[in-house]
């Protein structure tokens, strides 16, 4: 199986070239990369795709609330689901929301549609930037 997700190179993001040339990810790393781009791009952000992006930065700013995530949580998975389509089953797509003080937490699970691997993702957001990874 790992040879499946290790086998096609994608240009990361963001893009950095390095001396030996322009650096690559495998899938499971450019999954979590187009991840972040929709966590972090404001709807409009992007001229030819407007509808692009979720915009979590700019939640930072609202007050923690449990209706708020939820109204976020259904935006985020819209957006992921848009977005990876093809990439990941979207009925196993998970999405947990949790606000500590300035900072939001996005956890995200998932399985790769082909191959059935599944993965999870945690992205923190807030005033020291961001910060994530997989979910021990």
């Amino acid at each position: 199986m790992t040879d499946l997700i290790s086998r096609t190179s994608y240009l990361s993001f963001p893009f950095r070239i390095d001396p030996q040339g322009p650096r690559t990810s495998n899938r499971i790393e450019h999954i979590r990369e187009q991840i972040e781009q929709v966590l972090l791009t404001l709807p409009g952000e992007r001229v030819f795709r407007p509808q692009f992006g979720a915009g979590a930065r700019a939640l930072v700013f609202e007050p923690n609330d449990s209706a708020l995530f939820e109204l976020t949580r259904k935006r985020l998975e819209a957006a992921l689901i848009e977005t990876l389509r093809g990439e990941i089953d979207p009925a196993t797509l998970s999405i947990q929301l949790k606000g500590q003080e300035e900072r939001l937490y996005v956890e995200i699970s998932y399985q790769l549609a082909a191959i059935g691997h599944r993965e999870s993702h945690r992205v923190a957001i807030g005033r020291t930037g961001k910060k994530h990874g997989p979910i021990a």
